[in-house]
């Protein structure tokens, strides 16, 4: 995407956008990933290492990519919301939403009023005296909401109808252990009411993106062909490993 595009108005038109996901709490990895060319990069503070840490240097790292910087938060809490979006945060992924009462609720909180009731403060991110331009703050700032249980997947087609929703982020690993099944079973299932088909089907007749954590390129193509345009393809974490096996390999091959 280009660096003048909001998040929002990139999830809104894009075809395809693929991102990274951050799990380790290092900004100088996290920067390194953010410049590789992804659309976007989602630090996870619900599993990632930087979970119940302040994040601002990690959220700073990818913002001067130049790259969108997402945060999946802990959980649907306003503060939390808040916080992250205070240390310069593009948009939120909110993890084990239900209803559409708790989308709202998440929308609510990373939206000035009169669309949300968010607070504004200028302490977490570069300072200014002048309260932020709202109509482009929340034009800009996204909201993305998990879906990660069966009850939300029948509440699905409500959940994508709620107002400020940019789009439903599956979770498959969580989705996959609430349905005692594997989760090749689970994303390999493309059947007219399976969860995914009934994800996706909800979030194109709701105009919304429909995206879900992949974590790997194969996995990313299998969830592409149920249609989600919104796809997770990598972690840092899993780089990482990839490249020192494939280089010690390639070391031991070579340098003999």
């Amino acid at each position: 995407m280009t660096e003048t595009a909001s998040i929002r108005a990139h999830l809104r038109d894009a075809a395809l956008s693929t991102g990274a996901w951050i799990n380790l709490d290092d900004p100088r990895v996290t920067h390194t990933i953010a410049r590789a060319g992804f659309d976007w990069v989602c630090i996870d503070q619900q599993h990632g290492y930087a979970a119940g840490a302040d994040g601002t240097d990690l959220v700073a790292a990818v913002r001067a990519a130049g790259t969108p910087a997402l945060v999946r938060i802990s959980w649907n809490r306003p503060e939390e919301i808040g916080r992250v979006l205070d240390s310069g945060a593009d948009g939120v992924i909110v993890p084990m939403v239900e209803t559409a009462a708790e989308a709202r609720a998440a929308v609510a909180a990373a939206r000035y009023a009169p669309e949300g009731r968010r607070s504004w403060g200028a302490t977490r991110s570069p300072a200014t005296a002048t309260p932020p331009d709202v109509a482009a703050a929340n034009a800009a700032t996204a909201c993305l909401v998990m879906v990660e249980t069966p009850a939300a997947v029948d509440q699905v087609e409500e959940i994508a109808a709620a107002e400020g929703v940019d789009g439903i982020f599956l979770g498959p690993f969580d989705l996959s252990l609430a349905y005692g099944m594997p989760i090749e079973e689970l994303i390999g299932d493309s059947g007219p009411e399976s969860p995914l088909s009934r994800v996706v089907a909800a979030c194109r007749r709701t105009g919304i993106t429909a995206g879900a954590f992949a974590g790997t390129v194969d996995r990313a193509a299998a969830l592409r062909a149920h249609g989600f345009t919104m796809l997770a393809v990598t972690s840092d974490d899993a780089l990482i490993a990839q490249a020192s096996t494939a280089t010690a390999a390639e070391a031991r091959d070579r340098l003999r």
